[in-house]
């Protein structure tokens, strides 16, 4: 591990503090990895890389819009090897708010969920991808041992 010093107005110092606070951290160094980790994270070729990962994707529409909800259940359809679920909520007479979950090679996932947030008519769209190690072993977990995979987190 390695030991940066950086250095910080006292508004933006005021603000960790209150992020600290308000998410129960005990600590800044905490505090500022996850801060961090996220913001590399979600910028695309910056900071833990794999060639696989997870995402949810939210995003909310107008369920009337120009068949809309027909295009973006399309583009899960289309790629039923990267959408794992989908969950959808009624929020008033015409806005939906969808949470897509995927799993697949980084690029693919990241390109699809772009490409939904993009249609005409979406908003509030985000992605939240994670990197992760697909690790295969055979293992017991009290049940004689069967063959599975982990898609552990790449921190």
């Amino acid at each position: 591990m390695q030991r940066l010093t950086i250095s910080l107005d006292d508004a933006m110092a005021e603000q960790i503090d209150a992020f600290m606070a308000k998410n129960g951290y005990s600590n800044r160094s905490e505090a500022m990895r996850d801060l961090v980790r996220d913001a590399l994270i979600r910028a695309e070729g910056v900071g833990v890389t794999t060639h696989n990962c997870v995402a949810a994707v939210s995003y909310v529409y107008d369920y009337d819009g120009r068949d809309l909800a027909s295009r973006l259940d399309r583009a899960q359809h289309d790629h039923h090897d990267l959408t794992i679920s989908s969950m959808r909520t009624r929020l008033d007479h015409r806005h939906c708010m969808e949470v897509t979950l995927f799993r697949g090679h980084t690029h693919e996932v990241r390109q699809l969920a772009e490409k939904m947030i993009a249609e005409k008519g979406v908003r509030f769209g985000q992605i939240n991808l994670v990197p992760i190690r697909a690790d295969s072993a055979h293992h017991s977990h009290g049940d004689g041992g069967h063959h599975h995979h982990h898609d552990t987190p790449a921190l």
